[in-house]
């Protein structure tokens, strides 16, 4: 009886001690919850100006395994590291940009999310 509520125990403990992150898609996956994993960049282009260079971002350093056109939410694999790329307007002139990015493990990866901001501001210019 005392092994079976220590199994009991050891396993509720586990279930609770894991988490869940929330994707740029707004579904909720399996992770570390508390890893930072997402870069916000604002620039001064149109939606379309700047969801078409991520997407041509994600092409070039990785694949691109899915295209939300209407909620303008990019996903994408690179370097074995999962990415969602969220473009929204914030003012008329102003368009925010969201790098998400995460480890297999279900950690986050602020570096890679870090460089792929980048590398989509450099499509800009």
């Amino acid at each position: 009886m005392k092994k079976l509520l220590a199994v009991i125990a050891v396993a509720l403990g586990a279930t609770l001690a894991s988490g869940c992150y929330k994707n740029q898609e707004g579904r909720y996956k399996p992770g570390v919850p508390f890893s930072k994993d997402t870069i916000e960049g604002r620039y001064e282009r149109p939606v379309d100006q700047v969801y078409e260079a991520a997407k041509a971002t994600l092409v070039f350093n990785g694949a691109l395994t899915g295209d939300n056109a209407t909620a303008k939410v990019l996903t994408g694999n690179v370097n074995g590291r999962q990415l969602w790329v969220r473009v929204d307007e914030v003012e008329p002139r102003i368009t925010r940009l969201q790098v998400q990015a995460r480890r297999k493990g279900g950690r986050g990866d602020v570096d890679l999310a870090a460089e792929i901001n980048t590398q989509i501001a450099l499509r800009l210019r």
